[in-house]
């Protein structure tokens, strides 16, 4: 399947709940190798969060509309001289495809476009040592910060004793 005619596109206010419950579904479904259901349980996301996402002025969320509504969605924010990547999601249907790798380097062109940066960072649960592998294919790189899950974010409570994050970044 190739993915080379979708394009990002700038999510609408209107789409919270949907970005919402992709992300629900990607992170916290039943399907696909990026649930974490195993190990984290509860919501991912609120639709409330995603519209406080939308309205940072430092911030995109890019979607992919096609082949399905909200195939993919990722989050691209300013933070001095990096662009912090969050939120990515692809829709179960059509991971382990191509999309994904697709949608990550059309949102890193993105930023590198529109927001004098240098670097991407994020984080992810240090326990998917698959996700680390799909970023380090990519050229992310450890960087040694580690974590604990953060509950306090409302993004899940782990099901598993010693969760932790851990920090990845890219260096342009």
């Amino acid at each position: 399947m190739s993915f080379s005619n979708s394009r990002l596109e700038k999510a609408r206010f209107d789409q919270a709940q949907a970005i919402g419950d992709l992300i629900n579904l990607t992170y916290r479904g039943e399907v696909g190798w990026t649930k974490e259901t195993h190990i984290v349980q509860g919501y991912r996301t609120t639709r409330e969060e995603i519209e406080a996402s939308l309205n940072n002025p430092d911030a995109h969320f890019l979607v992919v509309n096609h082949p399905q509504p909200l195939a993919a969605c990722i989050y691209v924010a300013k933070e001095q001289d990096s662009a912090y990547i969050g939120y990515f999601s692809v829709h179960p249907d059509l991971q382990a495809k191509g999309l994904g790798k697709h949608v990550l380097k059309q949102a890193e062109s993105y930023a590198l476009a529109h927001m004098g940066i240098n670097k991407f960072v994020m984080f992810v649960v240090s326990q998917r040592p698959e996700l680390i592998a799909f970023y380090e294919r990519r050229g992310y790189r450890r960087t040694g910060v580690v974590e604990a899950y953060p509950v306090d974010l409302g993004i899940g409570v782990p099901k598993v004793e010693g969760l932790t994050i851990e920090y990845l970044e890219k260096a342009m």
